[in-house]
């Protein structure tokens, strides 16, 4: 078994499966737990395969570097940090993916607010203490296809509020951290 270091992740599943990358460890970047991502994609396998994702507050990006591995269409990855940008950049080319992903420098919310693109699957993991889970739910509707995924992630086991329209589809807790998976139902459909 290899020994992770600091500032280190291992893919868990698909044809990256068990290859380590480096992630940048500061300014709270703290990536999904192992088991954890093994639960989620777990639940989206039978959607994973071709789909369309979007990491927001990518962070580490190891969700969405494990949507890649696992055969996602593609991914793009929003994050705020230069150097976390750069790490992904690192990562998604040493995985030979750069042709599935679009890393991009830029705000969660500002996209969010203008978007242009629909996707299957969206990953919403912000920093805990930053409430910018409850700003982000609101402005995805524009952003998501038919029966779109979202995952999300909150520390503690108390569930966190969710606008009118989404609907939990699944939850779980593991250690400190909980998560779960939503979707939202257009307006007019049942």
């Amino acid at each position: 078994m290899t020994v992770r270091k600091l500032g280190e992740l291992r893919i868990i599943g698909g044809q990256w499966r068990s290859r380590l990358v480096g992630f940048s460890a500061k300014d709270g970047v703290r990536p999904t737990p192992d088991r954890v991502r093994q639960t989620v994609f777990d639940w989206l396998a039978p959607r994973i395969e071709g789909a369309q994702c979007l990491d927001l507050f990518a962070g580490s990006g190891a969700l969405g570097l494990e949507a890649l591995s696992r055969g996602a269409g593609r991914v793009r990855f929003i994050e705020t940090g230069r150097e976390q940008v750069a790490k992904i950049s690192a990562a998604v080319a040493q995985l030979g993916g750069s042709d599935r992903a679009d890393v991009r420098l830029a705000d969660a919310m500002v996209e969010l607010a203008h978007p242009k693109d629909a996707f299957d699957i969206v990953f919403v993991d912000p920093p805990y203490s930053s409430g910018l889970l409850q700003k982000a739910l609101p402005l995805l509707p524009g952003l998501l296809k038919p029966e779109a995924r979202i995952y999300v992630e909150w520390p503690g086991e108390e569930r966190p509020p969710i606008p009118e329209g989404y609907s939990w589809l699944r939850e779980k807790s593991a250690g400190r951290v909980s998560f779960g998976l939503l979707t939202y139902t257009q307006e007019g459909s049942a």
